[in-house]
């Protein structure tokens, strides 16, 4: 066990020297916030089947890794890309997540949760049941080698998430419990999302190093065939540990699934009307309605299935790098985003469908209004008023347009602030005093992204301004991102309806400077910060809520991403041999343990 640290830990009740006094009680599960929803006799998650059949194969296509494939089998660390379906299906964590909650966690490998009253220890306890797939058990041992191990040598949030622990110690036989050295409501959970890993995989070879050696996990699935480049298979476990839990009933339902790999998009597409793959995501509302007219659809080989959700909607948009001085002024930033026609954009590509991203969690109850802040928001907003940027605290909407393609009113607000901002239209160049030229280029490795990207630069060059586009591969795109390389890209941003810890990795000052992290807008705010640490120390539902809308508002109004759409809904065309519980869908619809995690083989 390590040794304390820090007054905060000594200040706990005493916890390192009486480590059994128990503050709470030993639950099936935990929740952010309150309660989790399922009492601890549930018998299934509410948004799957538990009479759903076993058996068939199910065969998804993944786009943009061509010849590339995979060359890892490990998904944790830095180095190697590694399939996806590892960490899903062959990894599990101490504790398994509902996606029909906001953030409501369930016992997993563990069968008890309990956190002190101030969430600063959390104890979790073994089922006795627990194994890896090569039928040993999964012990306390096993669970400090994988927190540690991940922490020293896997992916970075690993390490900050372990730097809050001060100290474990063992209870009992199959219990451990983790102290903490500073506040944070969502430390617990973190904790009990963390993968278990099996030691004896690396026990002869460095953890750190990507390799095709097959892991031991504990999930329902084991990796089956494979050849780097075109496919991986998972087979379902036929002795899996937790088959009989209350957590996995109607869970995993295929024996197999199979992950073909493949160049783009388009050749999956093709792929699908072949019969080859079991379904495909339709991102483009026009081909939606007008495109799926082919034999499969006709003949009924092939369903159409719309999945709404209550997730917000995220950011994606282009991002300004506000580490190149040309857009450090906001200024200048709210008059690119006024030169974005997204009516014309929208109508253009998408038939006028998809609604636009009005902040960064739209499409939810954590959203901002485009009103005046009042009360908790306002009360967190204003100690910061002399660093938050126009609109903040007023009121803030992004501008729009009367779907023309001249967007007059817009261009000409956005040359006014241009000029406010120093940059005058001089022998038909936009310029500042010195005669230098504003321009820029934009960062793409997605042809959908530059036919947007192209409308764009139609507006801007009628204010004088030249773009360039460099198109650049995904191993370039992926280098240049880390290190902040670029004037311009698009990004996503996917949020969840518990924002944590991971606000910090988004936003946070310290990725000005520091490579790898998702501040790719270079944002250094400490508003931002602040309403990040309100979030993971709230007391309440209600102040958590309110440090959401106020961050909301810092991002929003600090104008650092051009918006582009959402679609509230997914359009999932698939074989009509596979199916899913239609009236049970969970809160965030089709998200992570929804495809092919609660859908069968055998129905229509």
């Amino acid at each position: 066990m390590r040794h304390l640290k820090t007054k905060f830990h000594l200040l706990l009740a005493g916890l390192a020297v009486a480590p059994t006094l128990a503050f709470g009680q030993a639950k099936h599960g935990i929740a952010m916030y309150g309660e989790p929803a399922l009492p601890a006799d549930f018998k299934a998650l509410p948004y799957a089947n538990p009479d759903a059949p076993k058996g068939g194969v199910f065969v998804q296509g993944e786009a943009g890794v061509g010849a590339e494939g995979f060359d890892a089998m490990n998904p944790y660390i830095l180095k190697g890309r590694s399939p996806y379906g590892l960490r899903v299906y062959v990894f599990e964590s101490l504790l398994g997540r509902s996606w029909d909650e906001s953030f409501s966690l369930y016992g997993l490998l563990a069968e008890s949760v309990e956190a002190g009253p101030e969430r600063e220890w959390v104890e979790f306890h073994l089922r006795p049941e627990a194994r890896f797939s090569d039928g040993t058990a999964v012990t306390i041992d096993d669970v400090i080698w994988s927190y540690e191990t991940l922490a020293e040598k896997g992916l970075p949030r690993y390490k900050t998430a372990w730097s809050k622990v001060e100290t474990y110690e063992k209870v009992g036989e199959r219990g451990i419990r983790f102290n903490f050295n500073s506040p944070d409501n969502e430390l617990p959970l973190l904790l009990g999302l963390r993968p278990i890993l099996n030691p004896r995989d690396w026990a002869d070879r460095p953890f750190e190093e990507p390799t095709l050696d097959v892991p031991t996990g504990s999930g329902p699935y084991v990796v089956g065939d494979f050849e780097a480049g075109r496919f991986i298979e998972f087979d379902r476990n036929p002795d899996y540990w937790g088959r009989d839990l209350a957590y996995n009933q109607g869970l995993y339902n295929f024996d197999t699934l199979r992950y073909e790999f493949y160049g783009d998009q388009g050749i999956i597409f093709e792929a699908f009307k072949a019969g080859e793959v079991s379904m495909f995501r339709e991102t483009n509302p026009d081909k939606w309605e007008n495109d799926y007219d082919f034999a499969a659809v006709t003949d009924g080989k092939i369903m159409q299935s719309v999945v709404p959700h209550q997730r917000p909607s995220g950011m994606k948009g282009f991002v300004f790098n506000t580490r190149r001085d040309k857009f450090q002024d906001w200024r200048v930033r709210d008059a690119l985003i006024h030169t974005f026609n997204f009516e014309f954009v929208n109508k253009t590509l998408n038939g006028g469908i998809y609604p636009r991203r009005s902040s960064y969690f739209a499409n939810s109850h954590l959203a901002m209004s485009d009103t005046a802040a009042e009360g908790q928001v306002r009360e967190l907003l204003e100690p910061f008023a002399d660093e938050l940027l126009p609109g903040a605290l007023e009121g803030y909407s992004l501008p729009s347009s009367d779907g023309s393609d001249r967007n007059r009113a817009n261009m000409r607000a956005a040359r006014d602030q241009m000029a406010a901002a120093g940059w005058t239209v001089q022998d038909g160049a936009l310029k500042n005093e010195a005669g230098e030229v504003f321009g820029f280029s934009i960062m793409l490795n997605s042809a959908s992204d530059e036919a947007i990207a192209n409308l764009w630069i139609d507006a801007l060059s009628r204010l004088g301004i030249a773009v360039t586009i460099e198109t650049v591969d995904n191993a370039q795109h992926k280098a240049r991102k880390a290190e902040y390389d670029y004037d311009v890209f698009v990004n996503s941003w996917p949020l969840s309806l518990s924002p944590g810890n991971e606000q910090q990795l988004y936003w946070g000052a310290a990725g000005v400077e520091t490579p790898g992290t998702r501040n790719y807008m270079g944002m250094n705010s400490p508003a931002a910060e602040a309403m990040i640490d309100t979030l993971l120390t709230a007391d309440d539902q209600d102040e958590f809520v309110a440090a959401t809308k106020a961050l909301d508002r810092i991002l929003t109004s600090g104008r650092y991403v051009v918006p582009f759409w959402y679609s509230d809904v997914s359009l999932i065309a698939h074989s009509s041999d596979i199916t899913y519980p239609k009236d049970t869908l969970p809160a965030y619809g089709d998200w992570i343990g929804f495809m092919p995690d609660v859908w069968w083989s055998g129905g229509r």
